[in-house]
């Protein structure tokens, strides 16, 4: 026996563990390279890990929903035995059709896995001087297939003990939904009636004088985010300024623009104006120092961008966004987005902004009191855009309004600067025909300059 161990590794973001959602093979399974062999969740999403090696499992390390730390055993391959069994295969007189079976809760997108057992001999035997066949086994009963849209929903139903093949799919060909799970964890915490209360019921919380109908642990995700907001709060003295900015002229002139067969987003067009105006002010893309007596700022910004999933709002990096025009911008911002939602993005999409803008008005809001993304220093805020009433020339008219809100770390910068960069933001938006104006030739400014907002 030659066993090769396979550790997990750190999977892009510096992590120290993960937790385990599922094993995609079992003990005695044939793998080959870069076979998935696990899903796990991290900080930031789920995702699968291949096995390095080829060979055949000899030992699953941890149970699925349990935290398993990087650097430690996560799975056994034998690669001898591997090797006996393509030997045998390759002897006709004692080939022998393998069992196939599937995993048996497919998600869709991610595929199903073939779980294949140790072969059990047949046994001839003598009956009259002949040679007498056993019969073949029966095959066995294939498992109920149950599309799940992604490793979140299975998840969610995990950690509430729901079995996914008792659900009545509402989504659609027959696909389990998030809203499917939560109905039914739902329905089994909620009482019947106010006359099912016995002596048995859970004792009255003292502070409120309720009865507790559910303890539920935060998930591996959701600790992490409140991890990073409280160490925000904790550590950077924050300060927000906020305007409104008249939209209208953007919006009407967005609307009849067609980039790639689409028209591009409001926030693309956001993102480039906050773009140029963070040329002139890097050190609000920038991060303070570990000893906290200093300011990093970078050649160059990754966007982040707040994308509210079935897990919860992740941000998703542009990678040097000052390099891209409003169509890449819009093209990258959309392609991230889809995927963060799907639950598709691999960790180091999720790592590296030094600037976030939360287009928090997607939600329908118009304001919001933004935690900053440490260790950024500052986050800028898009709300809705509404027809109000605004004074132009003395006369109220409608107009299409958007509130901007930039929250920034006071220890960077004082609120001159940043004001100032808001105003550069909702001025652009008001008058985009003037940026356009005023920005500097291809030559000058050079290829993707961030500080020219071009489609």
């Amino acid at each position: 026996m030659s066993l090769r161990v396979f550790t997990l590794p750190d999977l892009g973001e510096g992590l120290t563990d993960a937790e385990l959602v599922r094993w995609l093979v079992e003990p005695g399974q044939q793998v080959a390279v870069d076979q998935p062999i696990a899903e796990v969740e991290t900080a930031k999403s789920v995702v699968e890990v291949p096995s390095p090696f080829a060979g055949v499992v000899a030992t699953l390390h941890g149970a699925e929903g349990e935290t398993i730390m990087v650097g430690a055993p996560l799975i056994e391959v034998d690669e001898v035995e591997a090797q006996e069994r393509e030997k045998e295969a390759a002897e006709p007189e004692s080939a022998a059709p393998a069992p196939a079976s599937a995993s048996g809760q497919v998600l869709v997108g991610y595929g199903t896995t073939s779980h294949t057992g140790r072969r059990r001999p047949r046994v001839a035997t003598m009956i009259g001087g002949r040679v007498v066949a056993p019969a073949p086994a029966p095959a066995p009963a294939a498992p109920r297939i149950v599309p799940v849209v992604s490793p979140v929903v299975r998840a969610l139903a995990r950690d509430h003990g729901i079995d996914l093949t008792t659900l009545r799919p509402t989504g659609p060909d027959g696909i389990v939904t998030r809203h499917d799970v939560e109905a039914a964890f739902g329905s089994a915490t909620t009482p019947s009636s106010p006359s099912t209360t016995t002596a048995s019921s859970p004792a009255a919380d003292p502070r409120t004088g309720l009865a507790v109908a559910a303890t539920t642990p935060f998930s591996r995700f959701r600790r992490t985010v409140a991890e990073a907001m409280t160490r925000s709060r904790a550590e950077i003295p924050e300060a927000t300024v906020w305007v409104d900015a008249d939209a209208t002229e953007l919006w009407a002139a967005r609307r009849h623009l067609v980039l790639d067969d689409r028209t591009p987003s409001f926030l693309s067009f956001v993102s480039r104006f906050a773009l140029a105006a963070l040329a002139r002010r890097p050190e609000l893309a920038g991060r303070v120092t570990p000893d906290g007596l200093g300011l990093e700022t970078f050649d160059g910004v990754n966007l982040g961008v707040a994308v509210d999933t079935p897990r919860g709002l992740v941000v998703p990096v542009v990678r040097r966004a000052d390099r891209m025009t409003v169509r890449q911008l819009d093209a990258e911002i959309v392609r991230l987005g889809d995927a963060a939602r799907a639950g598709e993005l691999p960790p180091a999409d999720l790592a590296g902004s030094t600037f976030t803008i939360n287009n928090y008005g997607s939600l329908g809001v118009d304001g919001s009191a933004a935690i900053i993304n440490h260790p950024e220093v500052a986050i800028l805020g898009v709300g809705r855009v509404l027809e109000r009433p605004w004074v132009v020339d003395g006369a109220v008219v409608p107009r299409r309004i958007v509130q901007l809100s930039l929250v920034f770390d006071h220890r960077v910068t004082d609120g001159g600067v940043a004001a100032g960069f808001l105003r550069e933001v909702a001025d652009a938006i008001e008058s985009p025909l003037a940026v356009l104006a005023d920005a500097p030739p291809a030559s000058a400014a050079g290829a993707g300059s961030p500080s020219a907002p071009a489609a």
